[in-house]
């Protein structure tokens, strides 16, 4: 048997704890031995055949996230599975499909005068034993190669989309764009509606209320947060844990992933600025932020939106801000300090003399990220509320 069609069996048994690995050889039971390096015949979409280890080591971790699972094979040197081999080989290895055009079978299939069994006759031409029935389609399709796949079909050559990558990303940026105007419209009319119940004001008093709205202490700028979509800071500088780049995965999906790891999956320019949800539930929005990273390029009016900074921990990084001190700084808006839970104390040694929370994360359990980006959001929530009653 070959060794992909071992461990569909095995996986389809439900065996899997029963493979092992032993030197530079994986142990079937006691059934099957194939070297570790061995070549499957699934074919990924890039065109290599996986390797037994590759495969088992991700029919083994599947249920883990893409980057958790890409993060742990890494520290072990093992080849991945790519995200969009994903789904049909877990399908093709559970027996959920009979078979994919990922697999390439290896020419060697018996013929049928090969495989057609002998029937044995005694002395008086009876026969003994009925033949087997033999399942001549699967010999077929055992020889058969295709002329084309599902990646030649779909290349088209001598011809340049450049053209509908600019157009989609236009529309995606208009979408963005009345995304950002809708929560900023959402957002003012909630903080009045809220303003308005406060203070016992019925529905045929809400025009007198409008009117004078401005001009009382439902002022938005008065009670320290400005009308618009709240901002949030994050350092430049690619030494901090939390940056631009990765900052959406975290606190929207309670996930870390490596500055560096992010800006090889991004491909492209940085951002200037990153809207960043908090949902109560997967399908409900509760609150929007922008994320920026240059303060420098923030107008006067954009300060009064700014309600936290993540903080590297560096002086620099407050230069040219409009406050006199941290003192300011740190009662205005809430900081944050990003660190790993196994650092040394020294590297938070500048930040615990400022009025900052202290985050701290795991190195490898990515797993408890979750709990850490929920904490960022209940201090931030509890630092608005009582800002907004100043």
């Amino acid at each position: 048997m070959d060794p992909l069609s071992a461990l569909r069996d095995y996986t389809i048994r439900g065996e899997l704890d029963r493979i092992s690995r032993v030197g530079d050889e994986f142990r079937f039971g006691s059934d099957y031995t194939f070297p570790c390096t061995a070549e499957t015949a699934y074919r990924s979409k890039q065109g290599n055949l996986y390797t037994l280890e590759t495969l088992v080591f991700y029919v083994k971790h599947h249920q883990l996230k893409h980057t958790e699972y890409i993060q742990i094979a890494r520290t072990q040197q093992i080849p991945t599975v790519t995200f969009i081999d994903r789904k049909p080989l877990l399908e093709y290895l559970q027996g959920k499909i009979a078979s994919t055009d990922a697999i390439e079978l290896f020419p060697s299939a018996p013929t049928v005068a090969d495989d057609v069994p002998i029937i044995e006759l005694h002395a008086d031409s009876r026969v003994v034993d009925d033949p087997p029935v033999v399942d001549f389609m699967s010999m077929i399709r055992a020889v058969e190669r295709p002329l084309k796949d599902r990646e030649a079909i779909l290349e088209c050559r001598n011809r340049d989309f450049y053209s509908v990558l600019v157009n989609a990303t236009k529309r995606e940026e208009e979408r963005q764009r009345l995304e950002s105007q809708q929560r900023k419209d959402g957002l003012v009319a909630k903080n009045r509606l809220m303003g308005t119940e406060e203070r016992g004001v019925g529905y045929g008093d809400e025009a007198r209320f409008n009117d004078s709205a401005m001009k009382s202490n439902l002022n938005l700028k008065s009670s320290k947060i400005a009308e618009g979509v709240p901002i949030i800071l994050v350092p430049s500088a690619f030494q901090t844990l939390i940056t631009i780049h990765n900052v959406k995965e975290f606190l929207e999906d309670g996930v870390f992933i490596p500055t560096d790891v992010k800006v090889k999956q991004m491909k492209g320019s940085k951002p200037e600025c990153v809207t960043v949800q908090k949902k109560f539930s997967r399908d409900r929005v509760v609150a929007a932020y922008e994320v920026r990273d240059k303060p420098s390029a923030l107008k006067p009016e954009d300060w009064d939106r700014v309600v936290a900074v993540f903080v590297l921990g560096k002086e620099w990084q407050f230069k040219d801000w409009p406050f006199k001190d941290h003192v300011e700084i740190f009662n205005k808006i809430i900081g944050f300090y990003m660190r790993f839970e196994d650092d040394s104390v020294e590297s938070a040694k500048t930040v615990k003399q400022w009025n900052v929370k202290i985050i701290s994360i795991s190195k490898n359990k990515r797993h408890q990220d979750r709990a850490a980006a929920l904490e960022v959001w209940d201090r931030l929530e509890q630092f608005i509320q009582s800002r907004s009653h100043v």
